[in-house]
């Protein structure tokens, strides 16, 4: 799960693995499986770390150290 902000600064918890796709135009757009759309404050390079940040936590991608 990651926290994120949406547009009227109402915070949120967004599982990160509904996630199919993110996009800037110029706000941020996410798109998910079900394809339902958010838009968030975020930029879309934030929503990537969160997102990798917490598939990290789940050990489905290796840490930055392990992959040098």
């Amino acid at each position: 799960m990651i926290k994120l902000t949406r547009l009227d600064g109402e915070a949120f918890i967004l599982n990160a693995e509904l996630i199919k796709y993110v996009e800037q135009r110029p706000d941020t757009f996410i798109t998910l499986v079900s394809n339902d759309r958010l838009v968030v404050a975020e930029s879309p390079e934030e929503v990537l770390d969160r997102a990798v940040e917490y598939h990290r936590t789940k050990r489905l991608l290796p840490t930055e150290a392990a992959s040098r």
